[in-house]
């Protein structure tokens, strides 16, 4: 940490300046000691605490907020603040240490004080309201498809255990006509003729090759792990299609929002949005601008 002499020779960036450190049951707070008799203070993570938190740093005069992106454990902190205007710098946990100083003699949530108040953090980049909600729509979505692409290496385990092996007479199991076969499979349906029939004439293999494919051993307990692993999958299917319903609605909000930048001081953009997804909301500044 700077010695008096050299932090008396640095120039304060930000006067009304508060560090947060961030934990999973408890965020600890730190103002300058000239702001408050009891500049360090603790918080517990419950919402209503957060909003003391939010207060308290209003009552001392604190403007700006830096906090170390830890976890997940930061995001509802770092929202609530910025409902209450605070300018909130979520800064690298490896920047802070980076800077030169004995981290291990001050308590966290001072040093970033300490560091923020001087301007040695950079805040990492944090996309606003409605741009954050897509990003976070777009990544819910992805994590389904990887949750959904287990389940279909489940369905090829459970074909080739039965030694169906329609992986590899189709490009695509999950496409018209592996689909197709795999559900007549599961309704009962055993002749392979007939399930070759169901053949897509997109398909590259003869309706021949398939049936010769499809001639196999039927167990059971392999097709409770068929069964199993269908249904999985056709539930990830639809709760990313309810995904693309989200994203949808948030990119129509954009579209309406971008016609061009605003005078400064003038709000992006006013018009109100509904949805059946969403509730009605005003759209304030969906691209930054202020």
């Amino acid at each position: 940490m700077p010695t008096r002499s050299s932090a008396a020779e640095l120039a304060i960036v930000h006067p009304d300046a508060a560090g947060i450190d961030i934990g999973a049951q408890f965020h600890v707070v730190a103002v300058a000691p000239e702001r408050d008799d009891q500049p360090v203070r603790s918080f517990r993570s419950f919402t209503q605490d957060l909003h003391a938190l939010a207060n308290w740093l209003k009552q001392v005069g604190i403007r700006t907020v830096a906090m170390e992106s830890t976890g997940v454990y930061w995001i509802p902190a770092y929202e609530i603040l910025e409902a209450h205007g605070f300018e909130v710098f979520l800064v690298n946990a490896r920047e802070a240490k980076n800077v030169p100083g004995r981290k291990t003699d001050v308590n966290d949530a001072q040093w970033l004080q300490k560091l923020h108040q001087f301007g040695l953090l950079r805040a990492s980049f944090q996309p606003r309201q409605n741009l954050s909600a897509l990003r976070a729509y777009l990544r819910q979505r992805e994590r389904l498809l990887e949750y959904a692409a287990a389940h279909i290496q489940h369905m090829q385990k459970a074909l080739m255990q039965m030694n169906l092996q329609l992986q590899h007479v189709v490009t695509d199991m999950t496409g018209a006509t592996g689909m197709r076969i795999i559900r007549a499979i599961l309704a009962g349906e055993r002749r392979p003729g007939i399930l070759a029939s169901y053949r897509d004439s997109r398909c590259k293999a003869s309706e021949e090759t398939i049936r010769q494919a499809l001639i196999g051993h039927y167990r059971p307990e392999h097709l409770l792990a068929l069964q199993q692993a269908v249904t999985l999958y056709d539930c990830y299917q639809q709760q990313v299609a309810l995904c693309d319903q989200y994203i949808e609605q948030v990119l129509h909000g954009l579209a309406t929002c971008y016609t061009a930048p605003p005078k400064p001081g003038i709000v992006a953009c006013g018009n109100a949005m509904a949805s059946p997804l969403m509730p009605v909301r005003r759209c304030t500044p969906c691209w930054g601008w202020t």
